[in-house]
C-alpha cells in the first residue's frame, strides 16, 4: 500500500506583518492559522504522516498551536523556505513514502478536495500543483518591487502589458512523488542555484519533471499583509454564521368592513377591490406571515405574543408596524436578513398587476434588495374558502444569517 506524507512549512517569520509573533501563530477564529492547515492534512484519510518545519525559536508556540493534533514531531528549518523544505523532505527519508504534499502553513483554507485532486493527479505525472488562473490584466512597472506599497503616484511607469493568457496563480499543496522532489532539491542545494526558487514546483522544473496544474481554490489564499488576515477573519466568519430559516403562514376573510372601504393591504400595497379582509389590525395577510416567518426564524415567537388580537391598541395597526419590530429584533442580535419568499393564495384580487409594486414595500420594509424579495400568488383550483373566493391566505419564507456565537 502506497505512503503519502504531507509536510507543512511554518518555518518563516513574516516581516510584511511587523508582528512580534510569526504569522503562522496568529489567531485566526479562534485557533492559530497553523492549527487550521494542519488539521486539515490530519483528517484527510489518504494521507498518512504528518510533519511541520519549524524555526527554532518557535517550539514553544508551535507546541500549543497544535495541541491534540496527530502530527510527527517538528523539525527545525533552514535560512530559506527551499532549505526549510529540503530538511523537511530530508527528515521523511526514512519513512520513505512513495508521495509527498508540500503546504504553506500561511494558507488555512486549503480543503479535502483540493487535496485530493494533487494526489490524484501523480498518477499521471511525478508532480501536480493546486493552481488558479488568472484573470486579472497584468502590468509590468519600471521601479516596483516585491513587497513594496503602492501609495498614490509612487508605483512607477507602466512598461508593458503582459499577455495574461496560459498564466496560472501558482499555490499550495504542490504533489511530488517523494523520491524525485528529494532528488530534485539535493541535486538544487549540491549546485549553483542563482534565483532563489519561490515553490517547488521551479525546483522540480529545473530537475526536469513534468509538473501538472489542477484546480485550486480562490479561497486557498496565502497570508502575507494583515490585511490578508483580516479577510481571513471574514471569510472564517461567514462560514460559520448561524443561518436560519423561518415559515410563516396567515389567513383572513372577506368583509364589507366597517367603513365601507373599496381595497385591502396586501404585502404593504393598498388593493382596490370590492371587498377588504376582516381583521383586528389592516388584515395584511402577506405582512402578517412574513412577520411570523422572521419570528420564527429568531425562535422569538409569533405575531399573536408581540401583538395581542385583544389588545386594542392595535385595532386598525399597519401591519407594518409588525414587520418593523421583527426586523429590529434580528437587528437587535447583529443579524441580516437574507432572502424572504411570500406566496398569496387566493381566487382574487389578480396579484400580478401589484407584484412589483409588493416587492419593493417589502425591500424598503426590511431594507434589502429587491431581488431577494420573491412574491408569488397561485390558486386552490376551486377547492375550500380560498377556491370559493371567501378570504386570502399567505405563506411566507425567511432566511436570516445571525453572527455565531
Amino acid at each position: 500500500m502506497s505512503l503519502c506524507a504531507a509536510l507543512i512549512v511554518a518555518a518563516g517569520r513574516g516581516e510584511r506583518f511587523a508582528r512580534e509573533v510569526p504569522k503562522q501563530y496568529l489567531p485566526l477564529g479562534g485557533a492559530p492559522v497553523l492549527r487550521h492547515s494542519a488539521a486539515t492534512f490530519t483528517a484527510n484519510p489518504r494521507i498518512g504522516p504528518v510533519r511541520v518545519v519549524i524555526h527554532e525559536d518557535d517550539r514553544e508556540r508551535y507546541a500549543e498551536a497544535v495541541a491534540g493534533l496527530d502530527l510527527l514531531a517538528p523539525v527545525t528549518g533552514g535560512a530559506t523556505r527551499r532549505e526549510s523544505v529540503r530538511l523537511g523532505l530530508e527528515s521523511l527519508a526514512g519513512l520513505a513514502p512513495d508521495r509527498v504534499l508540500i503546504h504553506d502553513a500561511a494558507r488555512p483554507f486549503v480543503d479535502a478536495a483540493t487535496i485530493d485532486r494533487v494526489i490524484a493527479a501523480l498518477e499521471h505525472a511525478p508532480g501536480a500543483i493546486a493552481a488558479v488562473p488568472l484573470s486579472d490584466t497584468l502590468k509590468r512597472s519600471d521601479t516596483l518591487k516585491r513587497g513594496d506599497t503602492l501609495k498614490r503616484g509612487d508605483g512607477g511607469r507602466i512598461m508593458e502589458t503582459v499577455p495574461r493568457q496560459g498564466l496560472w496563480r501558482a499555490q499550495t499543496p504542490q504533489a511530488f512523488r517523494f523520491a524525485d522532489i528529494l532528488a530534485a532539491h539535493r541535486d538544487f542545494a549540491a549546485g549553483d542555484p542563482g534565483a532563489e526558487p519561490t515553490d517547488d514546483a521551479a525546483i522540480a522544473e529545473r530537475a526536469g519533471l513534468t509538473v501538472s496544474l489542477v484546480a485550486g481554490s480562490e479561497e486557498n489564499f496565502k497570508l502575507t499583509t494583515p490585511e490578508d488576515l483580516k479577510r481571513a477573519e471574514r471569510l472564517l466568519s461567514a462560514a460559520k454564521a448561524d443561518v436560519r430559516t423561518g415559515l410563516g403562514f396567515d389567513a383572513h376573510g372577506f368583509g364589507a368592513g366597517a367603513d365601507g372601504r373599496q381595497h385591502l393591504m396586501l404585502c404593504g400595497v393598498k388593493v382596490p377591490h370590492d371587498a377588504t379582509l376582516i381583521g383586528h389590525s389592516d388584515a395584511d395577510v402577506g405582512l402578517h406571515a412574513l412577520t411570523d416567518a422572521l419570528l420564527g426564524a429568531i425562535g422569538a415567537g409569533d405575531i399573536g405574543e408581540h401583538f395581542p388580537p385583544d389588545d386594542p391598541k392595535w385595532r386598525g395597526a399597519d401591519s407594518a408596524a409588525f414587520l418593523r419590530h421583527a426586523v429590529g429584533l434580528i437587528a437587535d442580535r447583529g443579524g441580516e436578513i437574507n432572502h424572504v419568499d411570500i406566496t398569496l393564495v387566493c381566487e382574487r384580487p389578480k396579484i400580478g398587476p401589484h407584484r412589483a409594486d409588493m416587492r419593493a414595500r417589502i425591500a424598503g420594509l426590511l431594507g434589502i434588495a429587491v431581488d431577494r424579495v420573491s412574491v408569488k400568488a397561485t390558486t386552490t383550483d376551486g377547492l375550500g374558502f380560498l377556491g370559493r373566493g371567501e378570504g386570502i391566505a399567505a405563506q411566507a419564507v425567511a432566511t436570516v444569517r445571525l453572527p455565531s456565537e
